[in-house]
């Protein structure tokens, strides 16, 4: 399902899957990057014990399994939305039937951006303990996850802010604003 995404993110002619996907796999790229970044960085002196290298490529390892899975959860979630929007609409029941389904399907498109960018956040907080401690040869690669895993948390802030218009309950809109914010914010 992940490659499905994967090839539909690069189909300009396919409406099903869009930024919030590619912000996951994005920052399922700056784990591997940075993964091996940190296995190259071992068995050398560059500033921290082999065992915290491994110990950080694992966590990277498993978070690019959560962003991956995070991509294909995120196209789900808007065709959700566009399930919802095609109810029938033609009584005041059947509106208001509608309106629940596309506010809780834009709920679910707004949490699960949410959870791959403090995904990709983990990712930065990891690559701020190895800066200047990491094998240099990889300096492009370190570099390319950072900016991989950046563009990746403000992209799914991004894409929590898309859906708040359809989020008509104000605690639930505020709350998902305010975590959006913070996302943005941390990842200056």
């Amino acid at each position: 399902m992940f490659y499905d995404v994967l090839e539909k993110i690069m189909d300009s002619k396919d409406t099903t899957v869009g930024g919030g996907s590619a912000s996951a796999v994005a920052g399922a790229m700056a784990a591997g990057l940075v993964g091996m970044v940190a296995r190259l960085s071992t068995g050398k002196q560059y500033g921290l014990p082999d065992e915290r290298y491994l110990g950080i490529a694992d966590e990277l390892d498993m978070l690019a399994v959560k962003l991956k899975d995070g991509a294909v959860a995120d196209t789900q979630s808007y065709l959700g939305i566009k399930a919802a929007f095609l109810l029938p609409k033609s009584t005041e029941a059947e509106k208001a039937v509608r309106r629940a389904a596309v506010e809780e399907a834009a709920i679910m498109a707004a949490k699960v951006p949410l959870e791959n960018g403090r995904a990709a956040l983990r990712i930065l907080e990891l690559c701020k303990e190895m800066e200047g401690k990491f094998n240099t040869a990889a300096s492009s690669d370190m570099e390319a996850g950072i900016m991989l895993a950046k563009m990746a948390v403000v992209d799914t802030a991004l894409n929590v802010e898309a859906n708040l218009s359809l989020i008509k309950t104000p605690v639930i809109n505020q709350e998902l604003a305010a975590a959006a914010r913070v996302l943005k914010n941390s990842a200056k």
